[in-house]
């Protein structure tokens, strides 16, 4: 069974940040390899 991870919108923020992008697109390299199950949600909150 593979892992399940729920990645927020944030991480993908991360992709374009210099302090938090290697880590971010070492973790999309996984993903495109299905090393996890990805859960995410769809929803957007207005406040």
């Amino acid at each position: 069974m593979k892992n399940r991870i729920y990645i927020d919108n944030s991480v993908f923020g991360g992709y374009f940040d210099e302090e938090f992008e290697e880590a971010t697109k070492q973790l999309f390299e996984r993903i495109k390899a299905k090393d996890f199950d990805i859960y995410f949600s769809d929803r957007i909150f207005k406040i």
